[in-house]
């Protein structure tokens, strides 16, 4: 990929400039980076790159927040396990929920960092997406739903295994 195909404010296509941008962005955030998504499948989640971002992030600051909306944690659970592991290491800073069936109506995903700089795949079967930085505008519409979907989870995902 060049600097064209992943240039901010226009329309980009293609599952390598996305797991790209996903990264421009997680860099970006310094306090709070509020990810929606309908199951991880799509992005890299699983890779060793992107939990080393995700990483820097929850440890470069004390006071950084991860909030993360699936629709199914499912894959999260059971294919992600570096981000498991990351969520069980900073379970204080690292939320993940899943929504109710309410919500699943959502075919978009999206990530919001510092209320300001954002991601947004216009449907997840399409690698269609657009990327912005200090965008606060769309930043807020983004947040607004980003809150609207926070209504409708069921409850968060847990670190720690229950049992007898």
């Amino acid at each position: 990929m060049n600097e064209t195909e992943l240039k901010p404010n226009s329309i980009i296509v293609g599952e390598r400039n996305y797991e790209a941008a996903l990264d421009l962005v997680i860099e970006q955030a310094e306090n709070e980076l509020l990810i929606f998504d309908q199951d991880f499948v799509h992005g890299d989640y699983a890779s060793q790159k992107r939990l080393e971002i995700l990483y820097h992030f929850l440890s470069s600051n004390p006071l950084s927040k991860l909030t993360i909306i699936l629709q199914s944690a499912e894959h999260f659970v059971n294919n992600c396990p570096r981000l498991f592991e990351l969520l069980k290491l900073y379970s204080h800073k690292m939320m993940v929920y899943e929504t109710n069936d309410m919500a699943k109506i959502a075919k978009d995903c999206f990530m919001i960092a510092d209320k300001r700089h954002y991601l947004r795949r216009f449907h997840i079967d399409q690698a269609r997406f657009k990327y912005a930085f200090d965008d606060e505008i769309e930043s807020a519409n983004l947040l607004m739903r980003f809150g609207e979907l926070l209504e409708e989870t069921t409850e968060a995902v847990s670190a720690t295994k229950l049992g007898l």
